[in-house]
């Protein structure tokens, strides 16, 4: 594996996450706002997005992949290919004059896309979405993975006959996410929060994690496990949501979702229609549901850290098990070779540090890579028949058979 640990914090970096992932090698800066993924870094973003992608099939979600350069004529029908209206464009041109963008979001060009696909109410619901790179001209990139130019983006769009069928699927899309931020372990500090709905309607919600590095402000209901945002806290959403303000808390906060009632903004504008049981011709009923995977890379890499770097939960780790050799000895190095191989055998990933290095900066390395389980082979263990286990969240070791430990991970 090409990857590199540094003692040293980069100096161009602010970021607590991203200050973390760059010197455990998992992430390599390209400029402010966008960085590139090494073999570490790409493992635990492939495991967060498969946990997304689970829950998103679980509840009828269809994965497409749209394309990343948009045409300016399917942006012109709503609008939004003014920078004026939407202000975050990368845009360039061809050779032959012609401008294209880089997408921002999708509603457009899928709703465009679909439209050979939905005739009749028989079509509908229809629920796609993909895992795609976004590129926003953010002002400030300071804050790693958690605000890049260039993100990934788990991006649903509901098409449904209706309201009544679009906010039954927009609950269930709520408790889908509920279902990954548990997954993710940040469940019992992400809050389902009420919040303004901007161009598309009077609100929507955002999912909403308690940190200090927030750049949002909420109020927090534990007892009713939901929240309201700044920009919405007043007396009628409090009445509305059956909240008075004892029982809140202001926090900050970090989004890591949103759901967006769309209505027929989109399907209007660009002629998205069906026909209807009574042969009328009505309007798609939309919504939109967004998850940056990256953004939440960069979130747990923060959330979960300690003085000594990465502490990755053991579902989205690169690897359950860092399995560390002591001296180069031909004993030592068979011991380690049969511990990999019946780990691997048995399903656990593992990265065997096989470098002609000191203990103490192997086991650092492990440290600060997040690894769940840090595993030892030395002389003495060999002769013992034994092994050393330690896990990442615990200052204890325990010696172990091959046994004990394959039962153990």
């Amino acid at each position: 594996m090409f990857t590199k640990t540094l003692r040293e914090a980069p100096a161009d970096e602010v970021a607590k996450n991203a200050i973390l992932l760059i010197r455990a090698g998992f992430i390599s800066k390209q400029m402010a706002g966008a960085y590139a993924y090494f073999p570490l870094g790409k493992k635990v973003l492939d495991n967060i997005v498969q946990i997304i992608r689970e829950e998103m099939d679980a509840i009828g979600g269809e994965e497409i992949q749209m394309t990343v350069l948009q045409n300016p004529d399917v942006w012109q029908k709503s609008g939004r290919w003014d920078d004026d209206i939407m202000d975050v464009w990368f845009k360039t041109k061809l050779q032959n004059g012609s401008e294209v963008g880089l997408a921002p979001t999708h509603e457009e060009p899928l709703t465009h896309s679909l439209m050979p696909f939905i005739r009749s109410y028989k079509d509908l619901p229809c629920y796609p979405y993909q895992f795609q790179t976004k590129f926003r001209n953010e002002v400030r990139a300071k804050s790693g993975l958690m605000r890049g130019r260039e993100f990934l983006m788990k991006d649903l769009y509901s098409y449904s006959l209706g309201q009544a069928d679009h906010e039954a699927f927009y609950e269930k899309c709520a408790e889908s996410y509920i279902r990954v931020f548990n997954r993710l372990g940040i469940g019992d500090i992400t809050f389902k929060t009420f919040a303004s709905g901007g161009s598309f309607s009077k609100f929507s919600h955002e999912f909403q994690a308690l940190s200090p590095v927030g750049e949002d402000t909420i109020y927090v209901s534990r007892k009713s496990k939901i929240a309201i945002n700044k920009e919405v806290y007043n007396d009628e959403v409090l009445a509305n949501l059956g909240l008075n303000r004892d029982e809140l808390t202001e926090e900050k906060a970090v989004e890591v979702g949103n759901i967006f009632t769309l209505g027929t903004k989109y399907t209007e504008a660009l002629g998205l229609t069906y026909t209807d049981e009574a042969g009328a011709v009505q309007p798609v009923y939309g919504g939109s549901y967004g998850i940056g995977p990256s953004r939440l890379m960069g979130f747990l890499a923060e959330h979960f850290a300690d003085d000594k770097g990465l502490v990755w939960p053991e579902n989205i780790a690169p690897a359950r098990v860092c399995l560390i050799n002591i001296g180069q000895d031909s004993s030592v190095m068979a011991n380690t070779e049969e511990v990999y191989d019946q780990l691997i055998k048995h399903g656990v990933e593992v990265i065997w540090d096989d470098r002609d290095a000191r203990p103490g900066e192997k086991f650092a390395d492990a440290d600060l890579m997040g690894i769940p389980h840090r595993v030892v082979v030395s002389p003495r263990l060999v002769a013992e028949g034994k092994l050393e286990h330690k896990a990442r969240t615990s200052e204890e070791t325990s010696s172990v058979t091959l046994g004990e430990l394959l039962k153990l991970v």
